[in-house]
């Protein structure tokens, strides 16, 4: 019986993906790094230690991921200035599950402080039982510790939840963890192999509905 719902913000929550698909290139830009919008997307909610790697990988072992993070994150600030859109059927969803007695959780990679900054804009910082950010956990996201302590705070089996993700990194996260993974593709469609780990692909929130 699943008990409790575990969502992503980026590109589940809200529809912010599209714009560190931009914010990427345009900060490695600036330091003379090229990168592809399209090669950006391998980057949606990788986390600590993964993402220095994978740019160090890129761009050999003296690229400097905090000083082009720092910058990004200013990009993304801008971009999110006119308001943060949510994706179709977000409030509705937090809403119903509520009303269900289902516990709402969030797993994200972003850390706690901006976390509660940007649901506070959108009005939904209280729309969560619980809140896991990525600053609590020892390793990011595609690695599972994000989702089996987002588990462990509500006292739950991973099999008693649903875990919301629209991007690769995230499937692989709450799947590891041994959470019930339901993927609402944002930017890509998953491949073969990725479809192998879900327990359902659906096309927006308020499909969620259908599976209880």
């Amino acid at each position: 019986m699943i008990k409790a719902v575990i969502f992503d913000l980026d590109g589940t929550i809200t529809d912010t993906e599209q714009f560190y698909r931009l914010a990427w290139p345009e900060a490695l830009g600036r330091f003379g790094y090229k990168c592809d919008p399209d090669v950006a997307l391998e980057l949606r909610s990788l986390g600590r230690p993964f993402a220095p790697l994978k740019f160090k990988e890129w761009y050999g072992e003296d690229f400097d991921y905090d000083k082009v993070r720092s910058v990004r994150k200013e990009i993304i600030e801008e971009y999110l200035k006119p308001g943060i859109p949510l994706k179709p059927g977000a409030e509705e969803i937090l809403s119903w599950l509520r009303e269900q007695g289902i516990t709402v959780a969030l797993a994200t990679a972003n850390d706690l402080p901006r976390t509660e900054r940007y649901l506070g804009r959108i009005g939904l910082l209280d729309a969560f039982d619980k809140i896991i950010c990525a600053d609590m956990v020892k390793q990011g996201k595609p690695a599972p510790d994000i989702y089996a302590f987002a588990c462990e705070t509500l006292g739950l089996s991973p099999k008693e939840t649903f875990a919301v993700e629209d991007s690769p990194n995230g499937v692989r996260s709450a799947y590891d963890a041994g959470c019930n993974v339901i993927m609402i593709p944002d930017l890509t469609e998953p491949d073969e192999d990725l479809k192998k780990l879900l327990y359902a692909r659906l096309d927006s929130l308020v499909d969620i509905k259908r599976l209880f």
